[in-house]
């Protein structure tokens, strides 16, 4: 048995994955309710990721420019199709993630102080990686560096 208080986020992880308590009907049904989620948004933006690439398709075979309003709209159109594809793409890996994590049994624990992350903002965002305070520690310090 471990003694004293953990001294590190990763012995707190460990000490919370391997003496938890079992689940509770409760908590499997959020489990199964957040399992739908991620399931509903995986296959929800790998539909996207199909349309980004038929929109990259005939974005990229409409090359016919007849003036330079239209070459602008179409620089326009490009940017805002890289843009979308890029989000969708840092969305996928998130969810993907997130169904591994739920699937080794480290779902909704916070991958910074590994304590539980609030109910309510996983409903709110299933894959959320990080409790409301360590995502927002994050934040803060990634607006800094910029």
């Amino acid at each position: 048995m471990l003694a004293g208080p953990p001294k590190n986020a990763g012995e707190r992880r460990f000490r919370h994955h391997h003496w938890r308590n079992p689940m509770n009907i409760e908590t499997q049904t959020h489990l199964a309710t957040l399992r739908e989620l991620l399931n509903y948004r995986l296959h929800d933006l790998e539909s996207e990721e199909h349309a980004d690439e038929l929109a990259r398709r005939r974005y990229a075979a409409s090359g016919d420019v007849s003036d330079r309003k239209d070459e602008a709209a179409q620089l326009v159109e490009g940017n805002m199709l890289e843009a979308q594809e890029l989000r969708d793409v840092g969305d996928l890996q998130h969810v993907r993630r997130a169904l591994e994590r739920l699937h080794a049994g480290i779902y909704g624990d916070c991958a910074e102080c590994g304590e539980p992350i609030a109910l309510q903002r996983l409903l709110a965002e299933p894959a959320a990686e990080r409790c409301a305070s360590c995502q927002a520690t994050r934040e803060r310090a990634g607006a800094r560096t910029r």
